[in-house]
């Protein structure tokens, strides 16, 4: 912001407080709902609810990695524009579930393009028409099968589908030059995930996409994650990425145990912990133990 008009800014804003009575101050110095985190000279995070928004401040375009919602993708928007007038030139969705590209909508007519693995376009577009949504989606309108690149004026963005994890389509998002990847939900920190079967999850698969990933990408990489469980951060490293990983080998081992041993099912799905990951606990150890039991029983 430049500096003329950011001291105009400042004096409106003291004028405004000069007004406020002690109980609306109070009010309006809270910290909003939404938090923006700067990674980098030029990357960022923005969370509030859903998936993890990640941008990228070009010096003659702005990227924005996934979307939220409607109403949270515009207050993102209405911060990325108060510090830079440059155009939106990609919204890259790391995979389809709403919470990360119900929010595409708000890009209409300010994006250039909308990038996403192929099998995410499938799944977004079949997930809309049968809820009947087909109007309030923005699809991507490019899409690849493996790998996607981009030069940026100071930075290379590159896209990797390593192959089925959490969803079919799920991709890594790679800034190479400040050696950030935004994983979308390919990890969950200390969260118990969502593996969505519907959509093509595959437990076993995942646990070969986390191992390439990391082969992949540096010691010193800086991972960005959907979700993180209570006290977690979604600004994760490598030790992160490999705990994550280590979740779900525990999960299979522990499920597979379970069967041999003979259980039920209805047995199995009271265990309320996984053998060797005591990090992840809290509600939604049942979504994990219904997609292990049903792969493994399949």
């Amino acid at each position: 912001m430049e500096r003329r008009s950011f001291i105009k800014n400042s004096s409106l804003t003291l004028a405004a407080l000069s007004l406020l009575s002690k109980s609306s101050l109070a009010s309006f110095l809270n910290d909003p709902a939404y938090k923006v985190k700067m990674l980098s000279n030029n990357i960022g995070i923005f969370t509030e609810k859903g998936g993890t928004i990640m941008f990228f401040l070009g010096k003659k375009e702005v990227v924005v990695v996934d979307a939220q919602f409607p109403d949270t993708a515009k207050h993102c928007i209405d911060e990325i524009k108060k510090v830079s007038t440059n155009p939106f030139s990609l919204l890259i969705n790391t995979h389809h579930h709403g919470d990360h590209t119900a929010g595409n909508i708000a890009f209409k007519d300010l994006v250039k393009n909308v990038v996403a693995q192929e099998n995410s376009l499938k799944n977004q577009q079949e997930v809309a028409k049968k809820s009947n949504k087909e109007k309030d989606q923005l699809y991507p309108d490019t899409t690849f099968a493996k790998t996607w690149s981009k030069k940026l004026k100071g930075e290379k963005l590159s896209l990797t589908y390593f192959g089925s994890g959490h969803t079919n389509g799920d991709i890594f998002v790679h800034f190479e030059k400040a050696n950030i990847v935004h994983v979308g939900d390919l990890v969950f920190n200390r969260r118990y995930p969502y593996i969505d079967k519907s959509a093509g999850a595959n437990i076993t698969s995942w646990i070969t996409v986390l191992n390439g990933a990391t082969e992949k990408y540096s010691n010193d990489t800086t991972y960005v994650s959907g979700h993180a469980g209570e006290g977690y951060d979604v600004v994760l490293k490598k030790d992160d990425v490999i705990a994550f990983r280590d979740y779900l080998s525990n999960l299979l081992k522990f499920t597979e145990e379970k069967i041999e041993s003979g259980v039920t099912k209805e047995e199995f799905m009271k265990s309320t912990f996984i053998p060797g990951s005591p990090e992840w606990k809290g509600d939604g150890i049942s979504r994990s133990l219904e997609a292990a039991w049903s792969e493994l029983k399949k």
